[in-house]
């Protein structure tokens, strides 16, 4: 579990989460099992948790434990799922929306620009569009606007316009293709800043990461009691202002309602003003912790 991939903000957000030991949890991102096994170990006889992962890998990481069921899907289907698991409401949510240590270290799923592999970057298997396609299918606007929506990419116009004409050639199906490209455009030093951020870009928009992230927000308002906690890590400002903004008013516009006498009309408040980020020694001895942000907010 260890190598597959260490937990962030551990140990806070399952303090965040757990409000009554007895209750029903969701972890939507199973991944490792890091933050499921420590919920579980807070929860009595009485408690339940329930972990979603749509990676097909995350299988090997299952825990055993008649407190605990798997749930193979992406997180979008949340309340659909536990409707017919007739388990509804919920006292808490906890999602870690960072890709895995284990899906960035192995090569063939093509997340990371350490490795030369296929250009894949599907969370699940089961996805039918991969990176290779969005490289090789979008058009020129199509290709910027993901670049520069989804990774703030500087170069996202002359990259597209590149990536355009060197398919014409040839079609680009590994890392590898994507970055010596990139290199070509942006020149070796600013390629290394902003080969991550297009990295970013494809695997978002391969995933429909934000969609994903929207559903799960909009049903954690159906889905949770009273009182229940949603409790979000998120490791890029797109994530986080969606988050912040649903915590603070129940919208992704951040538009904050009032009563007649000046009260704050809202669904779901937050438990802390600001978000709780890792500690130096967490970054020390987990780099990839240090864009981490944890959100807690409470169902009124």
């Amino acid at each position: 579990m260890s190598e597959y991939h260490v937990p962030v903000l551990l140990k806070q957000s399952v303090d965040g989460l757990v409000v009554d030991k007895s209750g029903c949890y969701v972890d939507v991102t199973f991944g490792g099992g890091g933050h499921s096994r420590l919920i579980l170990s807070q929860l009595s006889q009485e408690g339940k948790l329930i972990s979603f992962d749509q990676d097909e890998e995350a299988k090997q990481n299952l825990i055993n434990d008649e407190r605990f069921e798997f749930v193979d899907s992406n997180f979008r289907f949340l309340k659909n799922f536990l409707k017919v698991m007739n388990v509804m409401p919920v006292d808490g949510i906890l999602a870690d929306l960072g890709v895995s240590s284990h899906q960035f270290d192995v090569p063939q799923r093509g997340f990371s620009i350490r490795f030369e592999g296929p250009l894949d970057m599907r969370m699940s298997q089961g996805l039918d569009i991969t990176a290779a396609d969005v490289v090789n299918t979008y058009d020129e606007k199509g290709l910027r606007d993901v670049f520069y929506q989804f990774g703030e990419v500087k170069i996202a116009k002359k990259l597209a316009q590149e990536i355009v004409l060197a398919r014409g050639s040839a079609s680009l199906k590994t890392t590898q293709n994507l970055i010596d490209l990139v290199k070509g455009v942006a020149g070796q030093k600013m390629a290394a800043s902003e080969l991550p951020k297009i990295f970013q870009a494809l695997r978002i928009e391969v995933n429909q990461e934000l969609h994903a992230l929207k559903d799960l927000l909009k049903q954690s308002l159906d889905v949770l009691k009273t009182g229940g906690r949603l409790v979000v890590i998120s490791y890029h400002s797109l994530e986080d202002r969606l988050v912040k903004n649903f915590m603070r008013s129940g919208n992704f516009e951040g538009k904050v309602e009032k009563d007649f006498y000046g009260n704050l009309v809202r669904p779901i408040q937050p438990i802390f003003t600001k978000a709780i980020v890792p500690n130096a020694e967490e970054i020390a001895k987990n780099p990839r912790s240090r864009s981490a942000k944890l959100r807690i907010a409470e169902k009124l």
